[in-house]
């Protein structure tokens, strides 16, 4: 039998955290609850988590700079929580490293879909006993190379850590080269129906792909001005 996956839950109201912890648990998560910052740090590196749900007002250290500091050391899945419904909040997020964010108050069906969603996204394929059975999804280039099948990136011989949704879209556009797609078509194709966002949240994920894989003399992922994306191969 498998171990259950753990989450780790960063909210400085005990009563929500509680509520949280209540809602995955019965859906056979494995919990630990921290109330600020420095905890959160802690608890990072000792308990190991799959997953962390971090409310953006923490006392001392806040939601902001966890989130910062955890993208340093490691690709967790981090989704953050907040009553702080403008845009510049949501972007900030995703561009610190953050995979999801949910509104306060939020319904606990949403909550417990969005968590399996982002953990399904990070589960690596098992590999059937047979390797001929197996179908790897990967697209070639040059001096690039995306896995699917594995999530992994390689770029000029090098590994690129990637976190999931970036390493799909990338694998995505890179699997149609010259074909443009509207941002509202790669967030339902990426994010697909669960995911409840605006299309701003793809020009931060793509954002994030060019700093992490510079221009080539191959291919460019370009930008198409009121429209959305490519991944555009040179002949």
């Amino acid at each position: 039998m498998s171990a259950r996956q753990k989450i780790l839950i960063v909210d400085d109201d005990n009563n929500i955290a509680e509520l949280i912890s209540l809602y995955l648990t019965k859906e056979c998560y494995d919990t630990l609850i921290v109330n600020d910052g420095d905890e959160a740090l802690k608890a990072f590196e000792t308990y190991e988590p799959n997953l962390i749900l971090l409310d953006l007002m923490l006392p001392g250290i806040d939601g902001y700079q966890v989130c910062r500091e955890v993208r340093t050391k490691s690709n967790v899945p981090i989704i953050m929580l907040s009553a702080k419904g403008e845009i510049f909040d949501k972007v900030l997020g995703l561009e610190l490293g953050a995979d999801d964010y949910i509104l306060k108050p939020f319904d606990s069906k949403e909550l417990v879909a969005r968590v399996k969603a982002v953990l399904r996204r990070y589960q690596v394929p098992i590999k059937e006993e047979s390797p001929t059975k197996l179908e790897v999804k990967l697209v070639e280039f040059p001096d690039l190379s995306v896995n699917l099948s594995n999530y992994s990136v390689l770029f000029n011989g090098k590994s690129i850590e990637m976190p999931p949704k970036e390493l799909e879209l990338l694998y995505f556009l890179a699997s149609s080269p010259n074909q443009v797609f509207t941002r509202e078509q790669l967030l339902d194709h990426i994010w697909g129906y669960e995911y409840m966002g605006d299309t701003r949240t793809v020009d931060v994920h793509v954002k994030r792909i060019r700093e992490k894989i510079n221009e080539s003399p191959y291919w460019n992922l370009s930008t198409v001005w009121g429209i959305g994306y490519k991944f555009e191969v040179n002949e």
